[in-house]
């Protein structure tokens, strides 16, 4: 039997997507545990190797971790390897963070990680009589954990500002070359990320899911609100302008109209692999052959912004922020917490525990939506240039648009008429 000294280890786990700031958490964690005695074990690629039995880990030292808050990445490497799914999973984690002498666990991830982590150190008290404490340090690019409103999740405003730098660029190139950039941003359940690069970079508009809360997203809606922002732009003289569309758009789109989602693989935690379907293409395609079919003369050019965020090295805000949450992780650990969500609001660490964001048997949180009755969402919306109801009111702006297409002024009314609420929705 392996011997195994009295105090226990601190176990650091990455899971999920990348996001900027994880190597600060484990920068600050690793210092906090080793200046209190404890010795750390940083295991590779999230749950993976465990839910085999194994411990891919290595020591984490204070020279090991002293300079990696500044880069980007994870030094852990991350998977979305799913524990949950099977009792011997469960079983095999357990074991094998016990033999490893591991009675802290600080899981660096979103829900899914979180509720995998409870997951796992319930199985080892239940019925190994072992207890493993639990803490959990909220990432994701995304923003959409239920934490409270004004604290962002870590990652999040680096995603935003490399991404509106990006949009900064491609709003230039719109103007310099007459051109209309969609551009489609990561973002799977909530529009935040993409109304914070919208809102940012001064784009010409942005699509997010919240706009069709409790009815379905149609495929024709978007489009048409596409083309009549175009028109309305081609109105004032100004054929180019970047659109950002939300991935959450198409998430939550029908089915009927993208049939690919029930075909696409998904991971182990039965999300969509979003990657998989190039949605970007999909509107530029619909897009281009309703403009056509009008008879608009407008250049569109399709990109997916996503994967150029979610490993860039930190701003300093995050740097700040998960060298903070680092410490207040393992010092929340450490006093005896557990089964807890770690935040610094304000001045304060604030645990938030599990049992007030998840749903104990299913692992289920609440997804933190954009408050579209909130002053930043109407204020980002009123700096929008897109088809509005208050513009059924101009006659010459509606006349001015349906001249840039084939269709008479009675027809375009017709056409679009239900995006200035003058008929329902035809869908």
């Amino acid at each position: 039997m392996t011997t195994k000294s009295a105090k226990k280890k601190l176990g650091i786990i990455v899971s999920g997507g990348p996001a900027p700031g994880i190597n600060g958490v484990i920068h600050s964690a690793t210092i906090e545990a080793r200046t209190r005695g404890h010795e750390v074990l940083g295991f590779y690629d999230g749950f993976k190797h465990l839910m085999e039995g194994k411990s891919v880990a290595t020591p984490l030292t204070i020279d090991d971790v002293s300079r990696i808050y500044l880069k980007g990445g994870s030094i852990l490497r991350t998977s979305r390897a799913n524990p949950t799914k099977e009792e011997d999973s469960l079983r095999l984690c357990g074991e094998a963070l016990l033999e490893a002498n591991i009675g802290y666990l600080l899981v660096i991830g979103g829900d899914d990680t979180a509720y995998a982590a409870y997951r796992v150190a319930r199985y080892a008290q239940e019925h190994m009589g072992a207890g493993i404490q639990v803490a959990h340090a909220p990432k994701t690019i995304d923003n959409d954990l239920p934490l409270p409103e004004e604290i962002n999740t870590f990652g999040y405003e680096t995603a935003r500002e490399i991404g509106t730098c990006i949009t900064m660029t491609l709003m230039e190139e719109a103007l310099t070359g007459l051109r209309w950039f969609v551009v489609v941003t990561m973002g799977r359940k909530t529009g935040h990320l993409a109304l914070g690069i919208g809102k940012s970079s001064g784009a010409t508009l942005t699509l997010i899911p919240e706009e069709w809360e409790r009815r379905t997203i149609r495929m024709q809606e978007v489009v048409d609100i596409l083309i009549t922002s175009i028109l309305k732009r081609m109105a004032d003289d100004k054929p180019y302008g970047v659109a950002l569309v939300s991935e959450g758009v198409m998430e939550h789109m029908s089915h009927q109209d993208l049939r690919e989602l029930d075909y696409v693989e998904r991971d182990a935690f039965g999300n969509v692999h979003l990657s998989e379907i190039n949605f970007s293409d999909i509107l530029k395609h619909e897009l281009d052959s309703e403009l056509e079919k009008l008879g608009i003369p407008v250049r569109i050019t399709s990109k997916d912004l996503g994967y150029e965020l979610r490993c860039s090295d930190p701003i300093a805000y995050d740097i700040d922020y998960t060298r903070s949450l680092g410490e207040a992780a393992v010092g929340f650990l450490l006093e005896g917490g557990t089964n807890a969500t770690v935040t610094v609001q304000g001045t304060r660490v604030v645990p938030i525990p599990f049992d007030e964001m998840m749903d104990q048997e299913t692992g289920l949180t609440e997804v933190r939506k954009v408050n579209l009755d909130s002053f930043i969402y109407r204020s980002a919306y009123k700096l929008m240039l897109r088809l509005k109801p208050e513009d059924g009111d101009d006659d010459q702006l509606i006349s001015m648009m349906a001249e840039n297409t084939k269709l008479s002024l009675a027809e375009f009314k017709t056409r679009f008429g239900y995006l200035l609420g003058l008929h329902p929705r035809p869908f």
